[in-house]
């Protein structure tokens, strides 16, 4: 017992080791690292741009998708830019503090963004169920309100998972074999035992995602009712693109999440952990952006307009 209270109270850093051993292969990654957080705040805070001053934008839909990128580029600045520095100045620690800010931003975006997806999906099923009745429903203090409640829900979602990860004590060397702190790193430094509180609230809150992943199914299945109703196969493949952008991120999200429940299931430490981590950590805050441009005709005449015809014809 005196080991375990000492080693946790000599735990000022922890060191990161995520990254492969040779240099130069360090200096790749970062530099990929870096592309992918470059393009991932131009995208993010183009969308946030357009949606803020094109007034043919500001539906509950593209309130939404402002909502989601801010939670992307908060998402991918928690951990890519430290990332990034250790491998430039060829350090690996982190302050005991840094760690736990750490692993509670990233639950707290994580779930943020899973409970902003859960709005977005019943704002398609209002347009698509309830056209004459959804600006009475989806009217603008319902939307600041159901934005306020993903926002506060993910933080008592990071809370839980920080207090309940970092109340173990932890034995042996401080080394967490990633390139952030994530919370299966970071149980397996925990003393035998000590992980029961953490994993309590892991199936918790597996349990309750799930719940809201049927209630997300619940409404798709209510709105492809309503498609396959449409006599005209241009007027439902019109209906449907609506919803394409959405279920194309919501399958990113959830799969990488699955992703990440795999690497959690490596009990060592390889390169298999760092590309999963970094498959669910890089790719959705990444791409969401150019998911919700690439066949979203409002947001390339927005950027048109912005931008000129030579940035449209790009995406």
């Amino acid at each position: 017992m005196t080991d375990t209270i000492t080693n946790t109270t000599e735990y000022m850093e922890f060191l990161l080791m995520g990254y492969l051993d040779e240099q130069v292969l360090q200096t790749l990654c970062a530099t990929l690292f870096f592309l992918i957080y470059l393009g991932a705040l131009v995208g993010n805070f183009l969308i946030i741009t357009i949606t803020t001053i094109d007034q043919h934008l500001q539906s509950p839909m593209y309130f939404f998708l402002k909502n989601l990128s801010l939670i992307d580029i908060c998402y991918i600045s928690v951990t890519v830019p430290k990332s990034i520095m250790n491998s430039v100045t060829n350090t690996h620690s982190i302050s005991f503090l840094g760690c736990v800010l750490q692993v509670f931003c990233v639950i707290f975006l994580a779930g943020t963004e899973f409970a902003l997806l859960l709005v977005m999906s019943y704002d398609r099923y209002a347009a698509i169920c309830f056209p004459l009745h959804y600006e009475a429903v989806m009217n603008k203090d319902a939307c600041v309100q159901m934005v306020a409640a993903a926002w506060l829900s993910g933080c008592i979602y990071g809370s839980v998972h920080a207090t309940g990860t970092f109340s173990v004590h932890f034995c042996g060397p401080n080394v967490v074999y990633q390139f952030f702190c994530d919370i299966p790193s970071l149980l397996r430094l925990a003393c035998f035992g000590d992980q029961i509180l953490e994993y309590v609230f892991i199936i918790t809150s597996c349990c309750f995602a799930f719940m809201c992943f049927i209630l997300m199914v619940i409404s798709y299945v209510h709105i492809f009712t309503i498609i396959l109703r449409i006599p005209s196969i241009q007027g439902r493949f019109k209906i449907f693109s609506t919803c394409i952008p959405h279920l194309t991120v919501v399958t990113l999200f959830l799969s990488s999440g699955f992703v990440a429940y795999l690497g959690s299931a490596v009990k060592s430490p390889s390169s298999l952990n760092l590309f999963m981590s970094v498959f669910y950590s890089l790719l959705p805050p990444s791409l969401n952006p150019v998911i919700y441009s690439f066949r979203n005709s409002d947001v390339k005449v927005a950027l048109h307009n912005i931008f000129g015809e030579k940035m449209t014809t790009r995406f």
